[in-house]
């Protein structure tokens, strides 16, 4: 049933971008010539989660053992994107929105090359993470990278709790604004339990399991 919503997206989709004339270009090199090439299917791994929880350390130690690995991967950040691609936009639930609709584009682009993409972003509501999937498609697995928030506040690498508690960062996810937790996530990684090692090495089990298919590529230790 998935399958044929995706293909019913995709179709509107691509009847809506007609009606503006926007035409889609057709690739001679389909995702599946690109994974051969690479050993490892194109996908996001959408890393979803509170403030201070990991996330983004989680996402790079990922990239780099992913690289050690032989795999085509790239680390998509929430700061680094805000101050590039969506430095226009600022933190009202609409643009928040914005935000993650158009990572969530970009990261469909860079699987479909063939690509491993991991995200960081904390992503606090279900719906903004459904769209996401449906943007992505079949490759898209969700990771809600968890810690309680007594255990992030704690942590507060940036002082953001800190302000936000201060009612200086309005809107601020686990102080002021919900986080939603997924319901059904394809992987947890509860940092409050495992170290960034341990963190890092479930992660690159679930990508094993679920992307590779050269068995060439195997584990460095």
């Amino acid at each position: 049933m998935s399958n044929i919503n995706q293909v019913n997206r995709e179709a509107a989709a691509k009847a809506e971008a007609e009606a503006r004339n926007i035409y889609t270009v057709e690739h001679p090199v389909r995702p599946e010539d690109h994974w051969q090439r690479t050993g490892h299917r194109g996908g996001v791994l959408w890393l979803t989660g509170l403030s201070g929880a990991g996330k983004s350390t989680v996402a790079l130690g990922v990239e780099h053992t992913l690289h050690r690995l032989g795999y085509q991967a790239f680390v998509l950040d929430g700061d680094n994107v805000r101050a590039g691609l969506n430095s226009d936009l600022g933190f009202s639930p609409e643009d928040r929105h914005e935000n993650l609709r158009r990572i969530a584009e970009v990261a469909a682009l860079f699987a479909q090359s063939g690509s491993l993409v991991v995200t960081a972003f904390i992503s606090p509501y279900q719906a903004d993470r459904d769209q996401a999937r449906a943007i992505i498609g079949e490759g898209f697995h969700e990771v809600h990278v968890h810690a309680g928030l007594d255990v992030c506040e704690a942590r507060d690498p940036k002082g953001l709790y800190k302000r936000a508690r201060a009612g200086l960062i309005p809107n601020f996810t686990g102080i002021s604004a919900p986080f939603e937790a997924p319901a059904n996530p394809d992987l947890i990684i509860d940092t409050s339990k495992y170290d960034i090692g341990e963190s890092i090495h479930a992660t690159i089990d679930h990508i094993e399991t679920h992307f590779t298919l050269n068995q060439s590529l195997v584990r460095v230790a």
